[in-house]
């Protein structure tokens, strides 16, 4: 089984992943698009600049998955092959996966045992999980501050 994850490098938050049988391109399309459809749906769309981080993976690498950062006006930017320097919070999230579920609870017999066991993962890692990185509080926690406060607040009613 294969696990693809899309990370905000800002609030460290699991934003988009795909599990599956295979390590073909799909498998990361399908994570960037539960990325982009989660952004949009909770009102953040993708800023300008938006900078896609990957190893140089041949799903990473491919005509289609590169024609859609392209279309999503998303830059790619693929480390050269052995260095995980411009993918090292990923190899870490992956890490963490796998120490914290996949080691732990396996063997694992289906992909939708995965993916059930991936979804509830994901969403302890974003509402529970504490990250030092971010101050000690869990991404969801975070990026609620943030978006606190960088929404326009309305203006205070005038007494009359």
């Amino acid at each position: 089984m294969y696990v693809a994850f899309v990370v905000d490098l800002y609030s460290r938050a699991i934003v988009g992943w795909s599990a599956a049988t295979t390590k073909r391109t799909k498998l990361v399309l399908d994570a960037l698009q539960m990325a982009l459809w989660r952004r949009d749906r909770a009102g953040h769309a993708v800023p300008k600049g938006l900078i896609h981080h990957s190893d140089a993976g041949s799903q990473y690498t491919s005509f289609a998955f590169t024609a859609h950062l392209l279309t999503e006006g998303i830059d790619a930017s693929i480390g050269s092959v052995g260095d995980a320097l411009d993918n090292a919070l990923m190899e870490s999230t992956i890490g963490l996966y796998k120490t914290e579920l996949i080691n732990r609870r396996g063997p694992w017999k289906t992909l939708a045992d995965v993916e059930l066991a991936t979804a509830e993962w994901v969403d302890w890692y974003n509402t529970t999980r504490i990250h030092r990185s971010i101050g000690g509080v869990p991404p969801a926690e975070y990026e609620s501050m943030y978006y606190a406060q960088t929404q326009p607040q309305p203006e205070a009613a005038a007494n009359t």
